[in-house]
């Protein structure tokens, strides 16, 4: 079992290494960045660290493969609602659905929420007296399943739509899953790509001007140019995690969790978490995320410690609520505060 281990984890250390060995000057050069703004507030309070061991809704952001252990035999269903940076508002709806020896089947809806910003042109500076409203929009659609009472696997494929003003730009990017616990020993081990696709560009009617051929004469009628805008890449991300789940009785449980994540357009992170969970009823979470080095460049603004609590409510066999909360401390911002409820059924 040992040797077993040891060659998958070889296996996956080579394929980071020759996948995402590049270099680390693209700050803030990435597409759809609201990619990596995490949802839900248990691994959000665990600072991502519980990479092998999340599981249902919550884990479609970090790790599509623990999808495939709900909280209960038939579905459940999430939403979470925070305010991120600037008064913007992440709105997050998750269901699934289990089908005996198919797997789990999950939908998940992620949407931006910027309020009316203002017109402004360089005649009115100060405002046109019209407003619109960006639309950032991601739609995931998501499976996973356990391979053997060990291994679970799971992927997501995700539409993305951005739209500001009248430009837009529309893209796809999957999510690669797996987990592994090693039975009867408390370890457990979770692997994750997420984020894998083509470049995205806007385009748009605003992008097309009209200017007058230099050297012509006076009235001659302007032509059409359309500015092409650069595409960009989206942001990579290759995370490695493990877990030790500790059972001090049959009613106290402590998991300790850990995560390496190798980042495209950043340094890498460190996550590390700790889970206290009392008859599985009361849950409390604390993590810590910190990089690889803090230079000038790489001016990140999560990075320190996160916390959280939740409470699950068994109603019967067949159904259980839960509520969990979590606090991410923000530089030069305010904190990011997470709420959410989930149901199972």
């Amino acid at each position: 079992m040992k040797k077993i281990i040891f060659y998958i984890f070889l296996i996956i250390t080579l394929t980071c290494n020759s996948l995402f060995a590049g270099p680390k000057n693209k700050f803030g050069l990435s597409a759809a960045t609201e990619l990596l703004i995490p949802v839900g507030s248990i691994s959000t309070s665990l600072g991502g660290s519980n990479l092998a061991t999340t599981s249902g809704l919550d884990a479609i952001y970090w790790n599509p493969s623990g999808l495939s252990n709900l909280s209960t035999k038939t579905g459940e269903a999430l939403f979470s609602n925070q305010i991120y940076l600037a008064d913007i508002s992440v709105n997050y709806f998750a269901g699934a659905y289990n089908l005996a020896n198919v797997g789990t089947f999950g939908v998940t809806v992620k949407a931006l929420d910027f309020g009316n910003i203002q017109v402004t042109t360089t005649e009115a500076p100060d405002g046109t007296g019209e407003t619109y409203s960006p639309t950032y929009l991601t739609i995931g659609l998501s499976y996973a399943r356990n391979m053997t009472d060990r291994i679970s696997f799971g992927t997501t494929a995700k539409v993305i739509y951005n739209e500001i003003s009248r430009e837009s730009a529309s893209g796809f990017a999957f999510d690669f899953g797996l987990q592994y616990n090693v039975i009867g020993t408390g370890l457990q081990f979770g692997v994750a790509l997420r984020n894998l696709g083509p470049a995205m560009v806007f385009s748009g009617p605003d992008l097309d001007q009209f200017y007058t051929p230099l050297g012509t004469p006076a009235g001659t009628n302007a032509e059409a140019r359309a500015i092409t805008l650069a595409d960009f890449e989206l942001p990579t991300a290759f995370s490695l995690g493990l877990s030790y789940d500790f059972r001090l009785d049959k009613k106290n449980n402590l998991m300790v969790n850990g995560t390496f994540q190798n980042n495209s357009f950043s340094t890498d992170d460190y996550n590390l978490g700790l889970e206290y969970n009392f008859s599985k009823m009361v849950y409390l979470r604390g993590g810590y995320q910190f990089t690889q080095s803090n230079t000038d460049n790489d001016n990140r603004i999560f990075t320190g410690p996160t916390f959280g609590a939740g409470f699950k409510y068994n109603a019967s066999s067949s159904l259980n609520v839960g509520f969990d909360y979590a606090y991410r401390v923000a530089d030069k911002f305010d904190a990011n505060q997470y709420f959410t409820i989930s149901m199972g059924f």
